[in-house]
């Protein structure tokens, strides 16, 4: 398997949900990121151990 760097919208498509999520995660939670000049990027790989981890399911408290 190619483990690549790939971009927001390539993250966002992978896990299945959209750049907001993505964008709030970078924020508010551990996902494995890097920032490059202006762009976050993401390996797959990384992105697939954590969420195995179970950390994607955080959950925002809302007021």
């Amino acid at each position: 398997m190619d483990d690549y760097w790939i971009g927001i919208n390539e993250a966002a498509k992978y896990l299945g949900v959209n750049k907001d999520t993505i964008r709030n995660w970078i924020k508010k939670t551990d996902i494995p990121a890097c920032r490059m000049g202006k762009l976050w990027k993401f390996k797959k790989s990384e992105l697939d151990e954590w969420v195995k981890s179970g950390k994607s399911a955080f959950v925002e408290n809302r007021k």
